[in-house]
């Protein structure tokens, strides 16, 4: 079984692909734009770029009924891995206790030339 999640409080995506998924244990989001869905705009810098996507990424759990505390694993992929530090520092305010596992990549670019997307895998 898998619902597709659907919220305005993340943007709406931009090709054919869900929100994120909700598999019954498992829920997953799709990478997750620093987009504002308010405004479609994106935030400046980095910190504020992870701190949207973040927001992004918990709006999609929210809506499944999970919270970031659900969440055992992220992927961070980043523009450029010199914004790592910046990145890791906002980041490490969503979570606590057990962090997730995560792995940070650079990419040679990302749609609509963000400076980061984050996705989530959380679990009930």
């Amino acid at each position: 079984m898998k619902e597709a999640i659907s919220t305005s409080a993340a943007p709406a995506a931009i090709g054919p692909y869900s929100q994120g998924i909700d598999a019954g244990s498992i829920v997953i989001t799709s990478g997750q734009l620093p987009i504002d869905p308010a405004t479609g705009a994106f935030p400046e810098g980095i910190a504020a770029q992870t701190r949207q996507s973040l927001d992004n990424c918990k709006a999609v759990l929210a809506a499944a009924g999970l919270g970031m505390d659900h969440v055992v694993k992220t992927t961070v992929f980043l523009q450029d891995m010199n914004d790592f530090a910046a990145m890791n520092e906002v980041y490490a305010t969503y979570f606590e206790g057990a962090c997730p596992a995560r792995s940070a990549v650079q990419v040679a670019r990302l749609p609509k030339d963000a400076a980061v997307e984050i996705e989530c895998i959380a679990v009930r």
